[in-house]
């Protein structure tokens, strides 16, 4: 009861008190302490618990997941199967949600194999589990699968299904699964019309995201919420209709969020229209002070627009409140392990081999007639120091990690922290064309396949 309310150390003064402790009293104290932020001491309790079921495998999994540790949450999954503890549907459950973070589709498939193999049910609950991991994962065609084969479909379901869509660039069909839904007599609700605008939203749709934001309120009775407001913002913004926005944030009926400004500041950053981001950006930072991505975005609508002056200054602030940009990172997941990149990494065991195929990469993908897109990069550094800048990317040396680490023909898939800059964007379609790969990128927002020299999002995002 203490542990469940919050009370983790009322719960374990009773624990260090109890003369006889089981499996139950032990997972209970460690559910406490993980849920009241102290995951490294629910750690040291469950490895000194000296019998462990898999209701505590799975609380402790879940505790890394819910924590955001989802490399962690595997690797425990992984001790959890050397102890042969058999896991049910919950433990299931928690492994793929670290899987659809992480982007880690082999281990994906391999929980997947495992239920199937150990006949664990594949109820709603651990199926939408199975939509979310494959459609984070870049694998649409299989969630599809899984969500066709779904015997029962709740509203969960056709949502997870509808979101992994829009995400993966497919909005035709997300929008057409939203009608099946309705068809179906599955009513909708506020998280599906998140999925439903945010497709729009990709796809540039901005006449029928008008009808559906109307929809929502006047067809199913959804007051629409900060989110719906950001997900039109962003719509209208991509799509160039500032002026637009801007007057949908003034008329709100709710204040609006940094998230709404930010959609305003990112259509700004896409039309170069200077000064609108100022007014975003301004209002943003009276909400959020400290918020370093504010002042970085705007340093790169100053660079695109040729504005070194203002670089300058914006850099300085940043200097002067001790801000730095969050660096960027790209995850990519080889024979089961999940392998991490930062920009300019030169601290992986195949570092060498990896800046080799990427100098190659450089050179061919040049020969088919790419050139280096520096606009986003600072103007006071040389041409040369620029390129060499966009050069080692975080995601171009996952690419090149992935060229040297799998076989031909297969697909390459990385997690993206942020969103890709549009030097990487341009690179990684001649890459998929001259390598003949295909290459899929989940940055910040959404999903890019590139095949054959093209990206899925036909170069809008």
């Amino acid at each position: 009861m203490y542990a469940t309310c919050g009370e983790a150390e009322a719960a374990l003064e009773i624990f260090e008190d109890m003369k006889s402790r089981d499996v139950i009293s032990w997972t209970a104290v460690v559910r406490g302490l993980a849920n009241s932020g102290q995951l490294e001491r629910a750690r040291e309790f469950f490895n000194r618990t000296p019998e462990r079921d898999f209701v505590l495998w799975t609380a402790m999994i879940d505790s890394y997941v819910r924590a955001g540790r989802y490399r962690e949450a595997l690797e425990i999954f992984q001790e959890m199967q050397a102890e042969k503890v058999r896991p049910d549907g919950f433990t299931m459950v928690s492994v793929l949600t670290a899987c659809a973070h992480l982007g880690a589709l082999e281990t994906g498939e391999w929980v997947r194999a495992y239920i199937e193999k150990n006949k664990i049910k594949i109820d709603a609950y651990v199926g939408n589990a199975l939509i979310d991991m494959y459609s984070k994962c870049g694998n649409v065609e299989s969630a599809i699968t899984v969500f066709e084969e779904l015997s029962r479909k709740d509203k969960f379901t056709w949502t997870a299904m509808i979101t992994g869509l829009a995400m993966n660039g497919r909005a035709e069909e997300a929008l057409r699964l939203f009608s099946r839904m309705i068809q179906a007599s599955v009513k909708p609700d506020e998280v599906t019309y998140i999925g439903v605008l945010s497709a729009c939203t990709h796809a540039g749709f901005v006449e029928r995201g008008r009808q559906y934001f109307s929809s929502m309120i006047a067809q199913h009775g959804i007051v629409p919420s900060v989110t719906h407001y950001g997900c039109m913002v962003d719509l209208l913004g991509r799509a160039g209709h500032l002026r637009e926005a801007l007057e949908m944030i003034e008329n709100m009926p709710m204040r609006p969020n940094s998230v709404v400004w930010g959609a305003l500041l990112g259509g700004c950053r896409i039309h170069k229209d200077i000064k609108m981001a100022e007014m975003a950006a301004e209002r943003m930072l009276e909400l959020e002070p400290d918020n370093v991505v504010v002042y970085v975005v705007l340093s790169n609508i100053y660079s695109i627009c040729g504005r070194l002056e203002d670089v300058k200054r914006v850099r300085k602030l940043m200097e002067e409140k001790r801000m730095s940009k969050t660096p960027g990172c790209s995850l990519i997941e080889m024979n089961g392990v999940v392998h991490e990149f930062v920009a300019g990494d030169r601290f992986h065991a195949r570092s060498g081999e990896i800046y080799q195929k990427l100098n190659e990469m450089g050179r061919r993908i040049r020969v088919a007639g790419y050139m280096p897109d520096v606009s986003e990069v600072a103007l006071d550094l040389g041409e040369e120091e620029r390129e060499d800048s966009v050069r080692r990317h975080s995601e171009k040396l996952a690419v090149a990690f992935g060229l040297i680490s799998s076989g031909e023909g297969m697909a390459i898939r990385i997690v993206k922290n942020l969103r890709m800059c549009g030097d990487c964007h341009n690179a990684i379609k001649f890459v998929s064309e001259v390598y003949q790969r295909e290459v899929v990128v989940r940055d910040r927002t959404r999903f890019h396949h590139f095949k054959e020299g093209a990206c899925s999002c036909k170069d809008y995002w």
